[in-house]
Order: structure tokens, then C-alpha cells, then sequence
């Protein structure tokens, strides 16, 4: 069986990078050894591997790479570090929910 991985990679200048690949570990060694001078990740040297996903289908890893290159910071850290109720938060559209700040607080503005 093969496998497709997503991946998430810290950078040196502590942006994150979103990756898919067929082998791991050759993609890393890819990143780290400066292959191209014009690579996202050959001027942000070391990285190092926050996360991954592993996936049988290329399509699905393909389109998970995509929606997690849409995400904010704090939404990817949500989900390097595992904190599901964040990801959940963070994934909330605020015209339905309104703002997290502003969430709870009365729409009247009367004591």
C-alpha cells in the first residue's frame, strides 16, 4: 500500500510551511539540504517537522494540504499541539457566530 503524507514544517524564522509528499523522509532531507536557493524553506533553514498526517488516497491528502494552507497560525498551531476545542473555535465562521471577543456580550448594549 502507499502512502501520501501531509506535513507541516517549523521554519528557523518560526513560519510554518505546508507540505504533501509520497516519502516523508527524502522530502525532508530535500528541505534541509538547500536544493534550490529559491524554495520557501532554503532561506529559512533549520526546520523541523511539526506535524503530520498520513493519508492512502492522493486526493484526499492533496485537498488536505490545500484547506491547511488556508489556515491561520493560530489555527495550525491548534493543530500541532492537539487542541481539538481550539481548532473547533478557530474554524468558526464569525458572520455566523459573530466575533470570539464579542461572543456572549448582549446585542442591546442596555445594562
Amino acid at each position: 500500500m502507499k502512502f501520501y503524507y501531509v506535513y507541516i514544517l517549523l521554519c528557523s524564522d518560526d513560519s510554518y510551511y505546508v507540505g504533501m509528499t509520497n516519502d516523508l523522509e527524502r522530502r525532508l532531507i530535500q528541505h534541509q539540504g538547500k536544493t534550490s536557493k529559491f524554495t520557501y524553506t532554503s532561506t529559512r533553514l533549520p526546520i523541523s517537522l511539526a506535524w503530520y498526517l498520513q493519508c492512502t488516497n492522493p486526493t484526499e491528502a492533496i485537498s488536505i494540504e490545500k484547506q491547511i494552507k488556508g489556515w491561520t497560525r493560530r489555527k495550525k498551531e491548534a493543530l500541532i499541539n492537539e487542541n481539538w476545542q481550539d481548532l473547533v473555535e478557530f474554524s468558526k465562521n464569525y458572520t455566523e457566530f459573530g466575533h470570539p471577543d464579542k461572543r456572549g456580550s448582549s446585542s442591546t448594549g442596555s445594562d
